[in-house]
């Protein structure tokens, strides 16, 4: 005790005080019009900006695509179909980029 005060009642209610204000610093962060932490919408690239992943020639519209993502899914080739801003794209790892493409040529 200091000076006959109750300590644990003047720590309870500073306690409170700093529980306050991280729930105004959180509320700020939270309704902010540009929070950092958030994660943003994926956008489109270039074919060249996909890291590990190698575009194969791919037919213009959607529909051919995904039949030909589908076959090499079939032969278990590791594939993904992405929108590019050249149009759609089939993107494989470039381990399997000669693979995919034999398998795409050969129809």
């Amino acid at each position: 005790m200091l000076g006959g005060i109750d300590n644990g009642l003047f720590f309870q209610s500073f306690g409170g005080l700093i529980a306050l204000g991280l729930i105004i610093i959180v509320m700020r962060w939270a309704f902010s019009k540009n929070p950092k932490l958030i994660v943003t919408p994926i956008k489109a690239g270039k074919k060249d900006q996909y890291g590990l992943l190698k575009a194969l020639p791919t037919p213009s519209n959607y529909i051919e695509a995904q039949m030909a993502l589908q076959k090499l899914i079939d032969l278990d080739v590791r594939a993904t179909l992405t929108q590019t801003l050249e149009g759609p794209s089939i993107m494989v790892f470039e381990k399997d980029y000669g693979v995919a493409l034999a398998i795409l040529k050969a129809k």
